[in-house]
């Protein structure tokens, strides 16, 4: 573990950004592409969605890593300790998201009779889970759970998103400029 610093990393910083950036269009992607006309463009999109999944899966185990070894700053002194446990919790919660929705779609697309390939941008080739029975019941529970960590991550990322705001104007504390560096603390 390195030691602790009043901002993030820049690796932490890009990753968070990228990673969120990805997440959102995902979640706005996701929530449209089933309605999309025609199917061949739908199915196109489909290949986008998986192919964007897949990085934010890397990314999310690259920044776990990369978290894993350097110690976050440190929370503002004045917090409460209940503030203190959501804060971690939350941190926790949004890595079982972002590892746990792209591995669940996985799951989903390795389960599917359909057994369509994934190529990652039309140039990779994806495998399926190894080991995955092809069965619609299971792509079914995959899809369930898929969705409902997205449900999950859109209500984790309004309470997140609000609560750095509420550090940022309310608490006028170093929060959020230390996760956007290009912010002044307010005072």
């Amino acid at each position: 573990m390195s030691t602790q610093s009043a901002q993030y990393t820049r690796v932490a910083i890009t990753l968070h950004w990228i990673i969120a950036v990805l997440m959102i269009a995902q979640l706005i992607g996701g929530e449209i592409m089933g309605q999309l006309q025609p199917i061949t463009f739908r199915f196109e999109v489909y290949q986008l969605h998986k192919s964007f999944g897949i990085i934010v899966l890397l990314l999310s185990f690259a920044r776990l890593g990369w978290r894993l070894r350097h110690t976050p700053p440190p929370l503002p002194a004045d917090m409460e300790p209940w503030e203190r446990h959501v804060a971690k919790l939350t941190h926790i919660l949004f890595y079982v998201l972002i590892i746990g929705i792209p591995m669940a779609g996985w799951l989903m697309v390795s389960a599917s009779p359909r057994n369509i390939d994934t190529m990652i941008f039309k140039i990779i080739p994806w495998p399926h889970v190894p080991g995955i029975p092809q069965s619609e019941a299971l792509e079914s529970l995959f899809k369930d759970i898929h969705d409902y960590m997205a449900i999950a991550a859109v209500i984790l990322i309004v309470l997140h998103v609000g609560a750095a705001l509420k550090h940022h104007f309310v608490k006028k504390d170093d929060v959020l400029t230390r996760m956007i560096p290009v912010l002044k603390k307010r005072s």
